[in-house]
């Protein structure tokens, strides 16, 4: 808590943020890179991260080369999610019981086997749709292993005093890569090589990925007995219904995805190549706008320090980039969808920002990959469902209209949670300034 509130001046940012944290014009957001390890794991997700950003555009285009309808890519993200959704509780029950690093590893080489064949497939000119879903099957599976699992890592490499700026760091290089530089070489790979040449480039990103997380010190298993059974997945459940910012926010995404994030991955490649007349490039051009607006959200964030009313803070965020999808509906012009996606983008981060600091301060260490992993399958189960429906229903009710309507709809959705009894007591009962109970001392000091 601000040990002098009556010295802030009465403005939105001095209400939202808690300026009096400490300033002294250097880069905040650069200090985690001091230590060794989370260097290693920065180098490590940059790189993966290029490759997510080049696959984001590969396989859109791919699939609508093969089949120009909504409905074939609906397909293929069904075929992506479904899977994730499923064995996202296994793989938090695996992180909570094994090394971590062990884990991601072993999930980069899953991924980076389905898109290598991805690449080949295409580049031997016999891809087929079905390929392209038997394979996003196998890079769903992989993508519910990494993410409890990193998600559970970050906590043990950083101390508590850095976490806003490790998380802001997280997504600044996140979005620089994945949503910024990473779709823009995307685009031109496909222009130059093909999307199975762009395939195999995001094949190689993540066999340097593995590469570099086989250089982290080893770490033993988090403490405590965590069974590999129902009792495990069940503690987590648990200690998610117990907590109202944990259990309100999750119900908040998993309605806010249902409506949003349909148009957002299946239509808006489908928008720009049949209503705007854009080519590949121009797809990529649209997806590295979002990446320049997170960019931006994330050095704001990591320079400003975590807001004193986060929870409004995040809802607010999330709710305004959901209700941009109406943008979408209206643009008639490349640059009215590139626009939209900045500032779109720049609002889902920071808000996610927010979101992933409050996970690694108020959620025991112990419990953190199957709170991740509950985090990740709640908020995402209707995103299949979600995949599924947004082709039939485009084509039902037209393009701009499923924009239109996912944009309103799923903006109510965000802030009606925000009057969950609860939701919002962390930004007043003290939790985010004391340390968690079983953080270790290491943690807690000044390292830097």
């Amino acid at each position: 808590m601000d040990a002098h509130p009556t010295y802030e001046p009465k403005s939105f940012t001095s209400t939202i943020f808690n300026v009096n944290k400490r300033r002294d014009g250097k880069m905040r957001i650069l200090r985690p890179l001091q230590l060794r390890d989370f260097r290693l794991l920065w180098t490590a997700m940059t790189i993966s991260f290029f490759g997510d950003g080049i696959y984001l555009v590969a396989i859109a285009w791919q699939v609508y080369e093969l089949s120009n309808v909504p409905t074939a890519l609906s397909l293929v993200g069904v075929a992506w999610s479904l899977p994730m959704t499923f064995f996202l509780l296994i793989g938090g029950l695996l992180t909570d019981r094994f090394e971590r690093r062990r884990i991601m590893i072993w999930a980069d080489v899953l991924r980076g086997v389905a898109v290598t064949a991805m690449g080949v497939l295409t580049i031997s000119g016999v891809v087929q749709l079905w390929h392209l879903i038997a394979l996003a099957v196998l890079y769903g599976i992989g993508q519910a292993l990494f993410a409890p699992a990193f998600g559970a890592i970050v906590p043990e490499i950083v101390p508590r005093h850095l976490l806003t700026e490790a998380n802001s760091l997280d997504s600044f290089v996140r979005q620089s890569a994945q949503r910024l530089f990473g779709p823009a070489l995307g685009g031109f790979a496909i222009a130059g090589f093909g999307a199975g040449g762009a395939f195999l480039i995001d094949a190689a990103t993540f066999a340097f990925s593995t590469a570099v997380l086989l250089q982290l010190d080893k770490r033993p298993a988090p403490e405590g007995e965590t069974q590999l059974a129902l009792s495990g997945i069940k503690e987590g459940f648990r200690y998610v219904r117990s907590q109202p910012w944990l259990i309100a926010t999750l119900l908040s995404a998993l309605v806010t995805l249902l409506f949003a994030l349909g148009p957002f991955q299946i239509l808006l490649p489908f928008l720009v190549k049949n209503h705007l007349g854009g080519d590949a490039a121009d797809l990529g051009l649209v997806l590295s706008a979002g990446g320049v607006g997170s960019v931006l959200a994330s050095l704001l964030m990591g320079q400003r320090g975590f807001p004193r009313r986060h929870i409004t803070f995040m809802y607010m965020m999330w709710a305004g980039g959901v209700g941009l999808l109406v943008a979408y509906a209206a643009a008639t012009e490349l640059w009215h969808a590139v626009v939209a996606e900045l500032i779109a983008w720049g609002m889902f981060t920071a808000g996610m920002i927010v979101w992933g600091t409050l996970m690694h301060r108020l959620v025991p260490q112990r419990l953190l990959g199957r709170v991740t992993s509950v985090d990740w399958m709640v908020s995402t189960a209707f995103v299949p469902l979600s995949f599924a429906l947004t082709g039939p229903v485009s084509g039902w009710i037209g393009v701009r209209e499923t924009f239109f309507w996912g944009g309103v709809l799923g903006a109510l959705a965000t802030l009606g949670f925000l009057l969950w009894p609860g939701v919002r007591d962390t930004e007043t009962d003290g939790s985010m300034d004391s340390p968690r109970r079983d953080e270790p001392a290491t943690l807690t000091a000044e390292v830097l």
